[in-house]
């Protein structure tokens, strides 16, 4: 049953758990469990367990998680596509939810991708603040934007750089900060097996190294009196218990801060303070987690670290700080140096070739397009006219638009976050939630904006049960006839199934021409 596990990884679990140790084999012949996390902004667990097509039981460690029947598949289902639930694997639930963020935090997911974690991060803040996701590959970021999008998270930036980058342009300025770090995935081997094939190429060894230089980089932008949760999908004490130890070490302002236990959860090895899941002990595959905070008035050199603004001219103008109206002054610091490329070592020609086919891709996509992608160089324009079509539709919301947050660059319009910085140029993929594009003076609502709206949120809408036919036929971009009492209807409707959003249509009498994009379709 084992037979194919390394021999390696099999003695250095036989001397990690001990007496537990056959407990954890015989969890290879367990079938996995399968979960989802319910989204907060948009319904709650009950209701969830009431109204999914399959049974369902709660998560015990987790306030909105449910294990669900494996044979049913959730991602075909009209809830997916109206964002309500993210497909996730238990265990993996746990650091998001761990992590103590509140509403107006200034949030960082430095290693983003697909977006199970950014999607929690981003709900709980309920559209205040704001939720910085990354990812290196501009791929996986593609990916993590999609997901954020769907979850309908507002307040949220895409960005596709290196820690390293992030570090020198945002020097404490997050309250939270979320590492879940590359690791060799030693958790994942009942899922994957091909993982354990990995595994014997590319290590613990190989990894390690990696999370030191993220984790430095994420100490650098953490305030004072943050936190910072480290976690990994693995088991081995080389990337767990030794890195949040090399960060103490390295770092005297950080600490280890109290972490919420639960049943089936271990302590860490050798270092009080962390916790361990494995799937002997737990219905998942299994995770580590830290949580940690920066002490307030140290640093690493034992000053008081200040983020800091520079003007075109290379001279240090003054600390970032609040204006008197609240909000981060919204200029920060250009950096014109692209990082060097350590070419040292195999696992870093790898980082290295990465990183260089990032940045190209980058520069192809530059310029092109609507969205922010490419290197961000803002030339940000008031989004709101009085008496545009961009008014007239915001009206028609029963939300309170901050106008000024309302920008437009080109012709595309979005509703910046919180305390959005300015002038970094990062690679973004987006900025806040894109409202949609200016047409010769008619605007056309995207579908991020279709995502944060429901029912309730938008005066013209139009919703089918669950299990009318039409919802399929909505999701494969086709047009929707109306019936009897449900018409007429003119203008741009927001099509529900139930209360749920998925999208817009452009109505016409008993007809909806359909506006769900493209990319998203029911395939």
């Amino acid at each position: 049953m084992t037979d194919w596990l390394p021999e390696e990884f099999k003695r250095e679990m036989e001397d990690m758990l001990g007496g537990e140790y056959g407990a954890y084999l015989e969890s290879f012949g367990r079938p996995v469990s399968r979960g989802l996390r319910v989204n907060t902004l948009k319904w709650d667990r009950l209701e969830c367990m009431e109204k999914l097509p399959c049974k369902t039981e709660p998560v015990p460690w987790i306030a909105n998680g449910l294990f669900y029947e494996d044979e049913v598949r959730l991602s075909r289902d009209p809830y997916y596509f109206a964002g309500l639930y993210y497909l996730q694997e238990p265990s993996a639930m746990t650091p998001a939810s761990l992590l103590p963020v509140e509403p107006g935090d200034m949030v960082l997911d430095l290693c983003g991708a697909p977006g199970g974690k950014s999607t929690e991060l981003g709900a709980r803040l309920k559209g205040r603040g704001m939720l910085m996701a990354n990812d290196i590959s501009n791929s996986r970021a593609k990916a993590l934007l999609k997901n954020l999008e769907l979850f309908g998270i507002s307040n949220m930036c895409v960005v596709s750089e290196s820690p390293k980058r992030l570090g020198s342009v945002f020097p404490g300025f997050f309250d939270k900060i979320l590492v879940d770090a590359p690791c060799s995935g030693e958790g994942m081997f009942r899922k994957e097996r091909g993982m354990a094939k990995d595994w014997q190429e590319k290590g613990p060894g190989f990894y390690s190294k990696i999370q030191r230089d993220i984790a430095g980089e994420a100490v650098k932008m953490l305030k004072e009196g943050g936190y910072l949760l480290y976690s990994t999908c693995t088991f081995s004490r080389k990337e767990d218990e030794e890195i949040v130890q090399w960060i103490l070490d390295s770092f005297p302002e950080m600490e280890l801060a109290p972490i919420k236990t639960f049943e089936g959860a271990s302590g860490g090895i050798g270092l009080e303070g962390c916790i361990r899941l494995f799937p002997h002990r737990i219905r998942g595959e299994g995770h580590f987690m830290a949580l940690l905070r920066k002490r307030m008035g140290e640093s690493q050199d034992g000053k008081n670290q200040k983020p800091m603004v520079e003007g075109q001219d290379g001279k240090i103008l003054e600390p970032m700080r609040e204006g008197q109206d609240g909000k981060l002054l919204e200029t920060m610091r250009r950096s014109r140096d692209r990082e060097a490329l350590d070419q040292r070592g195999k696992g870093k020609v790898r980082e290295a070739r990465k990183q260089t086919a990032s940045v190209k891709a980058a520069k192809r996509t530059e310029g092109r397009g609507c969205g922010d992608r490419g290197r961000q160089h803002l030339a940000w324009e008031s989004g709101v006219e009085p008496g545009s079509e961009l008014e007239d539709f915001l009206k028609e919301t029963k939300i309170s638009w901050d106008y000024s947050r309302v920008v437009k660059k080109n012709d595309t319009v979005y509703y910046l976050p919180e305390g959005f910085v300015e002038g970094t140029g990062l690679r973004f993929l987006r900025t806040g939630l894109w409202m949609g594009t200016m047409k010769r003076e008619r605007f056309e609502p995207s579908q991020a904006m279709a995502m944060v709206l429901g029912k309730e949120l938008y005066s013209n809408c139009v919703s089918f049960d669950r299990e009318d036919i039409r919802v399929e036929r909505y999701l494969k971009g086709e047009t929707v006839s109306l019936e009897e009492g449900e018409g007429p209807i003119k203008g741009w409707c927001l099509v529900c199934v139930d209360r749920f959003a998925l999208g817009f249509g452009k109505g016409n009498g008993m007809m909806i021409k359909n506006k769900y994009y493209a990319g998203w379709r029911w395939q």
